[in-house]
């Protein structure tokens, strides 16, 4: 078989010949469901397949590629909820990526269990060291497979049709039998899988990159090291050690050893360059940790998340410890917990006055203690809004002095004094408490304390800020009690250097607010104070630190563009992570750079106090510099399809949206491809003038056109701008949920200049 390439680098692996075999095991979803399911893991050792006992039951099948990473032991709420019926070293768990809920099993033996945990593991290292070469194969023979309906290995004319349907493809049936029988080199009326590769290279002949190829290359054949760098040079506009880099590229891409002797490249080579990380549109140099992490807390965006707990809406949606867990892997340096007096002395966590489920404040804390630093060192905020009794605060102290131990940061660093905000960097490995707190760090380092074990203070919390908004909303003003409440000194003495205040107007936060002092507003009053004072905003947030949150009226948790926020220079712009759509890609693509360590440096013009920068008037600030973005949308290469009614096929369209300062917001679009997601064709060109580039964020989306209704949702990449590579560029598109859709992808041209 030509589709092996990927089982051949793992036989002889015991753990891999038990999955082969299959194994019985438990599937669970609660402490009373618990089904039997039959395991066995495919020939192609990319796809796993179970079945219940029960006859006539239909079987489910799930790639090794969905799996973002394996648990072992009771590392689910499902598992613990089972933690006295199953021991843990029977017990796994499954994650998948995206928003998809994980598979909770238990073996019948330690024994099974080991195999299908490390034999797992070795199959998503195998898939992930895959080189773009063997991912393609690995599509094809996917694909070769779904059509070979008879399983006989070979693929007749009809079977060949129905898969291009399956693929994408809209396909003249004469020129669809014209290359099945050039193919068909066996003469046999069928396909082999070799020759089927020979079929879908025929079918993927990339005219678009040849017409790139031959425009550099001397003879038409090949690419010599010179016109490789020619090419580097004027059209990638990487100039610096061009002829190294043409060097590295024959070395590492092209696949023929006679080329790489003559030192060039040939067409495949090209395309694989220009298919991988270095061909793809964002800069690798921006996606590892490049930017200095030395600057105060305030300098820098947060990724952060609201309502962590909750994994579907605000009303009647399941709170769980998955949802912490989720945030913290994806990065996420900011995490909500809503705390409330629980049964037993126990505090718990879940949205107040609504019928979301309950789960234990020890729990969440743990997920934290266990979860906090695996995406990143960087430090952790527990922004804790806190309804508890005094006694319940106590016992949270508790159970974060004893479950987080050193990690939790009690005091201020040694030798920073009181001068300003530590870095992160200083900060690594610290999980900082952002709540109320009686007095200020000048009595602890003064070495004061307040003889009473309560304080009153004000209430700022979501259902008080919602409460406010409604009195707007019905159009009469009546004045708010501020509600009191008491804290208990314990969890008082856990809050350093975030600790939450009322915020009442910008003179006065400059006049008398404390660096350590925190405020948080909701979207519209972020917004109002965005649109009165953009100004006063953005220089506030070059001294404190910020956090908004959606409104509560949210109650599906939907999210607000962050955009707007980071405008103003806020830090924590904390989204509903469970929600996929344009917020959360705008979060990605701004998060995914710096190595996805959850901090990402400010623009310098918004973090000096005299900076002078209003994101309603960009043109006044010093060193303005508009920049002209001119998108030639080339081609796309197999977008996957999203009407499962048979013979349907994508009308594809692709969207360039600017999200940025309110002159930069902008977007436009190509033309529709009628019936063709398979490999649509453009050559359109958009162009964006863009006035503050340290803030625009790009975001590419591919959409099925549809006349009479909504277009419906292709892929999407999203980036920042200052990381483009111009040149010629592959986007590979990701999923609603942020998932890569390998092969999907765009071919685009980008050239920056700057504003004549």
């Amino acid at each position: 078989m030509a589709f092996t390439g990927s089982s051949l680098r793992i036989q002889g692996d015991d753990n891999l010949g038990s999955m082969l075999v299959g194994t019985v095991m438990r599937k669970v979803k609660s402490r009373t469901w618990k089904k039997q399911r039959y395991f066995k893991l495919q020939e192609d050792c990319m796809t796993i397949w179970y079945k219940s006992k029960k006859a006539g039951k239909p079987h489910s099948t799930f790639s090794v590629g969905d799996l973002e990473g394996v648990r072992e032991g009771h590392q689910s709420e499902v598992l613990l909820s089972l933690a006295d019926e199953f021991p843990p070293d029977r017990c796994f768990t499954l994650v998948f990526r995206g928003r998809r809920g994980n598979l909770d099993l238990v073996a019948d033996s330690a024994d099974e269990a080991r195999s299908w945990v490390r034999g797992t593991r070795k199959l998503m290292e195998s898939l992930e060291s895959m080189g773009e070469r063997e991912r393609l194969d690995q599509w094809i023979g996917d694909w070769f497979k779904k059509a070979d309906k008879n399983k006989d290995g070979r693929m007749n004319f009809k079977e060949t049709q129905d898969l291009l349907r399956m693929m994408n493809v809209d396909m003249n049936e004469q020129h669809c039998h014209s290359l099945f029988t050039m193919a068909d080199r066996s003469q046999t009326g069928t396909l082999l899988d070799e020759e089927f590769v020979l079929f879908y290279k025929m079918l993927t002949k990339r005219d678009d990159v040849m017409r790139v190829f031959q425009d550099f290359s001397g003879d038409g054949q090949k690419l010599s090291a010179a016109d490789l760098e020619d090419f580097l040079r004027e059209e990638q506009l990487e100039a610096e050690d061009a002829a190294g880099h043409a060097a590295r590229i024959i070395e590492t891409y092209e696949p023929s050893d006679a080329a790489k002797q003559l030192n060039a490249v040939t067409f495949d080579g090209f395309l694989m360059y220009l298919g991988s990380a270095e061909g793809s549109i964002q800069d690798p140099r921006w996606c590892g940790l490049f930017q200095d992490l030395d600057q105060p807390l305030c300098h820098y965006f947060i990724s952060s998340s609201h309502n962590t707990y909750l994994m579907e809406d605000q009303l009647r949606g399941q709170s769980s410890v998955e949802g912490y867990i989720r945030a913290l892997t994806r990065g996420c340096r900011c995490v909500e917990v809503d705390c409330w007096d629980g049964p037993n002395g126990e505090p718990i966590v879940y949205h107040g006055h609504t019928f979301t489920s309950k789960i234990l404040f020890r729990d969440v804390v743990q997920a934290v203690d266990k979860y906090a630093f695996k995406a990143s060192d960087y430090p952790v905020i527990l922004s804790i809004e806190n309804h508890c009794s005094v006694e319940q605060q106590r016992t949270m102290a508790q159970h974060l002095n004893h479950i987080l131990g050193d990690a939790l940061l009690r005091s201020p660093l040694e030798g920073k004094g009181l001068t300003g905000l530590p870095s992160p960097e200083e900060l690594k490995g610290k999980i900082l408490l952002k709540a109320k707190k009686i007095g200020g760090l000048e009595e602890r380092v003064g070495g004061l304390t307040e003889d009473p074990l309560t304080g009153e203070v004000s209430d700022e919390d979501e259902a008080a800020e919602i409460d406010n908004e409604h009195s707007h909303r019905e159009t009469f003003r009546r004045k708010t009690k501020k509600s009191k409440q008491h804290l208990s000194k314990e969890l008082s003495d856990c809050v350093v250097y975030c600790k939450s205040v009322h915020f009442s107007g910008f003179k006065h936060s400059r006049l008398h607010q404390k660096f350590y002092e925190v405020s948080s507003f909701t979207e519209s009053k972020a917004r109002k104070q965005l649109r009165d004072a953009g100004g006063e905003f953005v220089l506030h947030n070059s001294r404190q630190l910020s956090r908004v949150y959606p409104s509560g009226f949210r109650t599906d948790s939907s999210n607000f563009s962050p955009q707007e926020m980071w405008n103003a220079g806020c830090q924590i712009v904390a989204l509903n992570f469970q929600t996929a759509g344009e917020a959360m890609d705008l979060n990605d693509g701004l998060f995914r750079q710096n190595g996805g360590c959850g901090y990402i440096l400010k623009p310098s013009f918004m973090r000096q106090p005299g900076g002078g920068f209003n994101p309603e008037a960009p043109q006044n600030r010093e060193s303005y510099l508009p920049q002209v973005l001119h998108i030639q949308v080339i081609s796309g290469q197999q977008l996957p399809k999203v009407n499962i009614k048979e013979g349907s096929i994508v009308d594809p369209l692709v969207r360039v949206e600017i999200h940025g300062v309110p002159l930069d917001q902008g977007k436009q679009e190509t033309r529709y491809i009628e019936n063709n997601g398979f490999n649509p064709v453009w050559y359109d060109t958009l162009r964006f003038t863009i006035h503050t580039p340290e803030l625009a964020l790009v975001r590419f989306l591919v959409e099925d056109y549809d006349k009479t209704s909504r277009n419906d949702f292709v892929g999407q990449y999203t980036l920042p701008f200052c990381s483009l590579q111009q040149g010629y560029r592959h986007i590979h598109l990701l999923s609603r949920d942020g998932t890569r859709i390998p092969p999907a992808s765009l071919f685009v041209h980008v050239r920056i200049t700057e504003l004549a």
